[in-house]
Parts: C-alpha cells; sequence; structure tokens
C-alpha cells in the first residue's frame, strides 16, 4: 500500500511516525493529514530501503528511521525541536557521521520527510547536468552541499551526460527525496516528435525502479490551451511544457501525458512515487502572470488531482515562477481552492524581472510571501537563474536565501517553536556572546569570518560601533532594562581571543582581502592596524587592487 492508502485506511507507517518526530506532531495528526491529501510524504519503496535500484530483499525497509534524534537549532526547547531549524554545521555533522543510516546496498537511504501547509516550510534544491557542463562526481557534490545548506528535497534536472548513472548516484547518496521530470530521460535518443506512448511508460518505471520520489509530470498543458499562449511576452518556458506544445502540434493530437495519466499513475503507485504535477503553462515575465493560460492549466492540475488520489498515488502541484508581489496571495489562495488544498509546490516566485545574477534575492522575497500564504515548498533560485548552469557555490547561496524565505513565513504563519530559534540568537546577541551567536547562527562558519576580519576578540563590542557607541553595550549595562541579563546566555569571558575561522572563511577572507590593502595578512583597515578611526577610513578610501 502507498502512504495515501495507509492513511485512509487509518494505518500509521513508519514514514509517518519519523515525520511526526521531524514536525513535532503526533503521528496521527499525520496520517489525518496524509489522508485528507493536504500532506504528502514522498518516499519511494526502493529509497527507502536504499536498495541502489535493485530488487528489495525480504528485509528491506527494516532499518529503523522512528527514533533517529530530531536536532533542532542547538539548545532548542523539546518542544520547538524542529528538523528544519538546524544549522548547516549541524547538518554537516550529521553529513559526516558515520552513524547515518546506509541502505541495503546504497551508501545512504532516505529519511522521509513530509510537505503540507500545515507543517513547516520545505526547500528544493535543483542541480542536474547539462550537454555542456557538469559530471556525475560534481552533481553528486551539489548534492552534498544541497543537503548541508537546508534543502529538504532535490531534483535531478540533467539533460546531459550519462542520465541513468547520474540519477542512480544521486539517489544512492542522498538522505532527502529526489524528484526528476522524467520527459527528460525520453528523448535522450530522440527527437520530441518521434516520443510514443510506449516510451513514456517504459522511462517512468525505469525512474520508479531507480527510486525517485516524486515525478513532475506535464499533464495539465491541454491542446485548447495552446491558442491562450500567443500573446504572451516570453510564450512557455517550462522545459516540459515546450516540449509536449511542439508534440502536440506536430501530431495534431492530445498531450500523451494526459491521455497515459491513468496507466503512468498504476506504475508510480508500485513504487509509491508522489505526482508533482507540473506547471507546463507558468509565467516566465510579469507581464505574462494570472493569464488566461496558467489559470486554464491550474483547472486541469485539479481535476488530476482527484484522478491521482483515486488511484492511490499522492499529490502535490506546482506553481507559478513570476508574479507581481501583490498577485502572490491570490494564487496561492486559487490553487488550494481549486486543486483541493493539494500541496503547493512554487517556484520562487521572482517578483520583478530586470535583476538577473541576484534572482536569488528577487525570488526569495516572492517565496516568503508565498509561504506566508501557504505554499507547502519552495523550489529555490540560484544567482545563475536565467543565465547558467548553478555550481557548487550558487546552490549555496540559493539554499541559504530560500532557507531564509521558508524560516520567514513560518514565523508569520505562527508554527508552533518556529521563532525560538530567532529569539535564543537574539538574546545571545544583547549578551554580546559572540560564540554562541555564531553557534545559532544559520550559517556560522560565515558570520564568524565576516566578525574576525575586522576584530579578532569577542568583546563587548564589534568593528561596526567600537566600544563608546555600542548599543548593545549600553543596553545591558542599563540595570532598569532585562536586555543582555539572560542568565543562560552570558559569555564565559568579557574577551576573549577568536578560536579562528575555519576553510570556508579563509577562502571568503582571501577574496575579501582582494579588494584592499593588507598589512601583516590583515586589512590596512583592521583596528590592530589603524589608530584612529578616520585613519581607517581614510586607507578604506584609496583606490584598492582591482577587484577579482
Amino acid at each position: 500500500m502507498t502512504q495515501l492508502e495507509s492513511a485512509l485506511k487509518g494505518i500509521i507507517t513508519p514514514s509517518m511516525q519519523r515525520v511526526a518526530e521531524r514536525e513535532n506532531r503526533t503521528p496521527e495528526f499525520i496520517r489525518e493529514e496524509v489522508a485528507r491529501g493536504r500532506l504528502v510524504i514522498p518516499a519511494n519503496i526502493r529509497h527507502l530501503a536504499g536498495s541502489a535500484g535493485q530488487t528489495l530483499t525480504e528485509t528491506a525497509g527494516t532499518v529503523p528511521t522512528v527514533g533517529r534524534p530530531v536536532l533542532g537549532h542547538p539548545g532548542a526547547r523539546a518542544d520547538a525541536k524542529l528538523w528544519v531549524n538546524q544549522t548547516s554545521e549541524q547538518r554537516r555533522q550529521e553529513l559526516e557521521s558515520d552513524t547515518r543510516p546506509t541502505g541495503q546496498a546504497a551508501p545512504n537511504r532516505l529519511d522521509p520527510l513530509g510537505i503540507g501547509r500545515m507543517v513547516t516550510t520545505k526547500i528544493n534544491a535543483n542541480i542536474g547536468a547539462s550537454p555542456v557542463s557538469s559530471s556525475t562526481d560534481e552533481e553528486v557534490e551539489k548534492l552534498r552541499w544541497a543537503e548541508r545548506f537546508g534543502a529538504d528535497t532535490l531534483m535531478d534536472l540533467s539533460t546531459g551526460g550519462n542520465l541513468i548513472d547520474c540519477r542512480q548516484a544521486i539517489i544512492d547518496h542522498s538522505t532527502i527525496p529526489i524528484g526528476t521530470v522524467p520527459i527528460y530521460g525520453m528523448i535522450l535518443d530522440r527527437s520530441i516528435e518521434q516520443l510514443e506512448y510506449d516510451d513514456i511508460l517504459r522511462e517512468v518505471e525505469l525512474q520508479a525502479k531507480q527510486g525517485v520520489d516524486y515525478f513532475t509530470i506535464h499533464a495539465g498543458v491541454l491542446r485548447d490551451h495552446l491558442s491562450l499562449v500567443g500573446k504572451r511576452t516570453t510564450g512557455i518556458v517550462s522545459r516540459g511544457g515546450s516540449l509536449l506544445a511542439k508534440w502536440m502540434i506536430h501530431r495534431g493530437r492530445e498531450n500523451p501525458m494526459y491521455e497515459l495519466f491513468d496507466e503512468i499513475s498504476d506504475i508510480m503507485r508500485e513504487y509509491d512515487v508522489t505526482y508533482s504535477l507540473g506547471d507546463g503553462l507558468r509565467p516566465g515575465c510579469l507581464a505574462d502572470a494570472s493569464d488566461a493560460a496558467q489559470l486554464a492549466e491550474l483547472q486541469t492540475l485539479g481535476e488530476l488531482v482527484h484522478r491521482a488520489r483515486d488511484k492511490g498515488v499522492q499529490v502535490m502541484v506546482e506553481g507559478p515562477g513570476h508574479v507581481p508581489m501583490d498577485q502572490i496571495g491570490f494564487n496561492m489562495e486559487v490553487q488550494q481552492k481549486v486543486c483541493d488544498d493539494a500541496p503547493f509546490y512554487v517556484l520562487g516566485p521572482l517578483v520583478t524581472d530586470v535583476f538577473p545574477g541576484y534572482d536569488h534575492i528577487t525570488s526569495a522575497i516572492g517565496a516568503t510571501e508565498a509561504a506566508r500564504h501557504g505554499a507547502a515548498m519552495l523550489c529555490y533560485v540560484t544567482p545563475k537563474e536565467h543565465v547558467g548552469l548553478p555550481r557548487e557555490q550558487d546552490v549555496k547561496e540559493g539554499c541559504i536565501a530560500y532557507k531564509i524565505a521558508a524560516h520567514a513565513g513560518d514565523i508569520a504563519r505562527g508554527v508552533d517553536g518556529a521563532r525560538q530559534w530567532d529569539d535564543d540568537l537574539s538574546r545571545a546577541r544583547a549578551a554580546l556572546n559572540w560564540p554562541m551567536q555564531f553557534d545559532l547562527a544559520f550559517d556560522g562558519p560565515t558570520a564568524r569570518a565576516l566578525h574576525d576580519e575586522d576584530l579578532e576578540v569577542d568583546t563587548d563590542f564589534c568593528a561596526m560601533c567600537g566600544h563608546d557607541w555600542c548599543s548593545m553595550r549600553i543596553s545591558k549595562e542599563i540595570q532598569e532594562f532585562a536586555s543582555g541579563k539572560d542568565a543562560g546566555f552570558q559569555p564565559e569571558q568579557r574577551a576573549q581571543r577568536s578560536p579562528g575561522v575555519d576553510s570556508n572563511g579563509q577562502e571568503l577572507l582571501e577574496k575579501r582581502r582582494a579588494k584592499l590593502p593588507v598589512v601583516e595578512d590583515q586589512h590596512a583597515c583592521h583596528s590592530d592596524q589603524t589608530p584612529t578611526e578616520d585613519s581607517a577610513r581614510a586607507v578604506q578610501s584609496e583606490p584598492n587592487a582591482p577587484e577579482v
């Protein structure tokens, strides 16, 4: 039985129990949400077992996931131990731990999670080799970066290289759900015009056997919708949507994904693969947002939600990519209504089109608003969006931007325990406890490096204001204020030498040093090198070495 079928029969599966642990909810609450269709647990039975794409053994899946610790942020109360509220250092330690669950045949196996608007907001990272860039090893390394910096799921969108081997390697090394767009594999050795129905079903079954946890299937783009695209500024920007549009025009037939939907569902049910119904007509610019084509496809997706559930298959729905800020709430609300509250998985959305190179920021702004209005999962955008294939550093920046959006959304929605992380860091900041601040910060090593760049001492001020102008120090000294006086957040010493930065922090500082003169391995404006604030400003204003 699938997770959905089990939930409808009143059965609480081990995966539901694990999700309950990670969300600080009761197992019965999770079961009810799965039965309602408002929460999905993407968990292919082969990825759960770590089968490396092989037939399951009799003991497959018996290695327990229930009872594994859920850390939460450092020092989290028992009622605030949310899996999503971990720092990148906690995740790094988990990734490097010898106690991580291994699979039946794979180095790692899936640790189940839930996606739905009644639990914490999740983020997805996209990776994948292209015909001109990357390799399997590079994609596995991107997976590690994505897991460390907060990705809850990951999609392999490879369109080049050995797709089968790359996909299997990613699944085998992943503890998070893996999604794909099967049509990419369907046309690897043929043109889209040559695609036949048997090719579609064969590829879906191949990827299900490998252990893919959820499929993006663009079954909502119908022939009748294509006439609505003609006046669009950017046409069809979904790769799957554009390919299927070309197929329909060439063949003069309906979308084969729509016509084969029941057959595809039967394969997905066998392996408990979750649908992520693709938004093939999502807007690719603000001018096309919330138009007739997008909303017409959404109506079809609402129909397909019920058809998938009737087949016992879990289903979530993908959402728009470029939407003005004032239309985001409307888009979330209409999807919940039309698609019977199936989890909404949105790309961004980007709220402006004029910042290529910074679209991880423009989209994270929209993603925060989407999360506030109930988006269940946010698909990250990296600085390379619209311009190239992301590398490891781009994956990191995209993940962090979207962790900010998801966490801000959870706070705005009042998710129980979500804000304790922020409150604890604020208490440490008010107490001028630098080590604790960096321990609590999501990316503590980067924060520590930026602090130590100018002042390599943890004391009761920082280089931003200096001692006499430090508002935190002044507030802490005023006895009538509670600020900075929490006993559990006091530093061990008023002043102590910084413990130093890690290798990533050193690399960051090396790049920054190239932009300012350096004296004795420190910026010339460093507090150790300049006697007064005026002399530091003078150094900063001098012509620098060329930027790199």
